[in-house]
């Protein structure tokens, strides 16, 4: 659930926090060089194929990041030419489905993962060829490959990838005696009291623990990150029922309800912009929000730092939630060929890249990626482009590429995610008991997965 409110994002009901609008201070030698002015065709027969690429990089840095290797593609290769289109994130979905029916339909596409399996199930998605489906699973972390595929078949190489973990303020922790981070959940609530503060009339001055009903990445983000560490799943695996209401999603809805009654979590409360004032002392989120950090809090970013997202027991299995996007081809589409090839030059084929601490090759769109503040599933171009000097608090999310959990994909994801959100909200404010919330979402979210098979 990566979707910003601008579509982690990314927005809509299946949006988040908006860190696109803030990019790393990485510097513009970090993606690939060589960008030129498009050749152009002649308008003689054997003119250039033109392929249409739709995606929600519509305006600021994510623009001007995706149209750099797209002209360098242009400059260099004369038979296939690559235009860009964009729209808001909140349209995409509805752009892809409503230009489908109309016969309008890009060559590439880039959706966000959540709705692959909507897309499949619509016929708009093409299964990646097999020489391509095997660069993406040797390529690409197992969470990126399982997010890019539908029923065991990969439609598409991964690029934005997104880990949740423990963001915490040191000076918070070590002002209520704490040491460090905590590393499991009873650590955490011991810790979310102790930093927990209000004033007389009992007006939140610190959250302890942040949670938030800002929107669905934000409410249900932390939900299942925290579910993830628990063992537990939100969605069966056959992807015909919720598995919310067993041990581990119990648990998760547990703490989440103590930490509100007990006065460590205020949901009403903006945590984006709390957390960077001083006023929540830790937050599940993803790993996006780290460059906003930077940019936003100045010499107060000393006091950020990340952890693994803590676990029900010390000697469990480390897991957190991942979600992202990836770039497939339409099924409409006249040169399938074609694109696949440019998806295999942008995706696979590593430049030399500088500026990030390590010299070294990465792909295109790591380098992309990277230079607007994201993670690619690609732990390998991570490496090299973060470098061993690199920001300290992104290492957990590198980290977490290895034992992260996509968020599911199945065809009713998107409503599922939105119902989600609501029990879950009906529950931090007190409207249903954690067995009631239980119950709902169990209901309401087994309906819609399974009429949408």
């Amino acid at each position: 659930m990566t979707p910003s409110r601008g579509g982690g994002s990314r927005g809509g009901s299946g949006g988040g926090p908006s860190r696109r609008h803030f990019a790393f201070a990485l510097p513009a030698a970090l993606l690939a060089s060589g960008c030129s002015a498009p050749h152009r065709g002649t308008g003689r027969p054997g003119d250039p194929i033109v392929l249409t690429l739709l995606s929600h990089y519509a305006s600021g840095v994510l623009k001007d990041a995706l149209q750099g290797p797209v002209d360098e593609w242009n400059a260099t290769h004369d038979r296939v030419k690559v235009q860009t289109k964009a729209v808001e994130f909140t349209d995409l979905l509805t752009t892809f489905m409503v230009r489908q029916a109309a016969g309008q339909g890009a060559d590439i596409l880039h959706p966000y993962c959540l709705w692959n399996g909507q897309l499949v199930r619509a016929g708009v998605l093409r299964p990646a060829p097999s020489e391509h489906a095997q660069e993406i699973t040797r390529g690409y972390g197992r969470a990126a490959v399982d997010a890019a595929s539908v029923g065991g078949r990969v439609y598409g190489y991964p690029t934005e990838v997104q880990t949740y973990a423990l963001y915490y303020n040191k000076r918070l922790l070590r002002e209520a005696g704490v040491d460090g981070p905590p590393r499991t959940w009873r650590e955490l609530e011991e810790t979310a009291y102790r930093t927990a503060r209000r004033d007389r009339y009992g007006n939140t001055l610190v959250q302890g623990f942040g949670l938030s009903t800002a929107d669905d990445s934000t409410t249900v983000g932390q939900t299942l990150a925290l579910l993830n560490a628990a063992g537990g799943t939100f969605v069966s695996r056959d992807g015909r029922s919720t598995a919310i209401d067993s041990p581990a999603g119990r648990a998760v809805f547990d703490l989440e309800h103590r930490l509100v009654t007990g006065g460590a979590s205020a949901p009403g409360v903006n945590v984006y912009k709390a957390f960077r004032s001083g006023q929540v002392a830790m937050v599940v989120s993803a790993g996006w929000w780290t460059g906003s950090l930077k940019s936003q809090m100045g010499e107060d970013y000393r006091d950020v730092g990340v952890a693994p997202v803590p676990l029900p027991e010390a000697d469990g299995e480390r897991a957190t939630l991942s979600t992202g996007f990836m770039l497939g081809v339409n099924a409409a589409s006249r040169h399938p060929g074609a694109a696949w090839e440019f998806l295999r030059w942008l995706n696979t084929e590593k430049v030399n890249v500088k500026g990030a601490g390590t010299a070294g090759k990465a792909t295109r769109m790591s380098a992309l990626q990277v230079s607007v503040g994201s993670l690619t599933g690609r732990a390998d171009d991570m490496r090299t482009l973060l470098g061993s000097h690199g920001d300290a608090n992104l290492r957990p999310f590198l980290d977490a590429l290895a034992y992260s959990v996509p968020e599911p994909n199945v065809p009713g994801a998107q409503q599922a995610k939105s119902l989600l959100r609501t029990n879950i909200e009906a529950l931090w404010t007190g409207q249903q008991t954690v067995d009631q919330a239980l119950r709902t979402t169990r209901r309401q979210v087994d309906r819609e997965v399974s009429r949408s098979w």
